[in-house]
């Protein structure tokens, strides 16, 4: 079973991938905050994140600055998320792997999922 962290502030949001990943075999894990995603269990490795952009306490563009820079997270797909932010903005400030737009088609989440999960192995 493939694990999936997803960092997102707004609860509905998390909520639904949370649900809607779970029904499709991942095993998911979500935080709320910068400072939970910080405070997670490091040996515990995902073989993907999910990131939103604007957090309460923090950046998801910083925390993908983080795992890019750490030699363990480096090479784990990452996908960014915003409302606000577009993909060009994003990927020029970091190095995430896919970018989704909020409000986003779950269909087309799950299979940009798939294709870093593919690409990664």
């Amino acid at each position: 079973m493939k694990t999936i962290f997803i960092l997102e502030d707004e609860t509905g949001i998390r909520d639904a991938l949370q649900l809607l990943l779970s029904f499709e075999d991942y095993d998911v894990r979500s935080f709320s905050t910068v400072e939970a995603f910080n405070s997670r269990d490091l040996s515990n490795v995902p073989d993907i994140f999910i990131l939103d952009v604007m957090m309460p306490d923090g950046s998801g563009i910083d925390v993908c600055n983080e795992l890019r820079e750490n030699p363990e997270t480096a090479n784990i797909p990452i996908m960014i998320m915003s409302a606000h932010a577009k993909d060009h903005e994003v990927i020029s400030r970091c190095n995430a792997d896919e970018f989704i737009s909020k409000p986003f088609d779950i269909d087309a989440v799950l299979l940009k999922i798939d294709n870093l999960l593919v690409a990664s192995n």
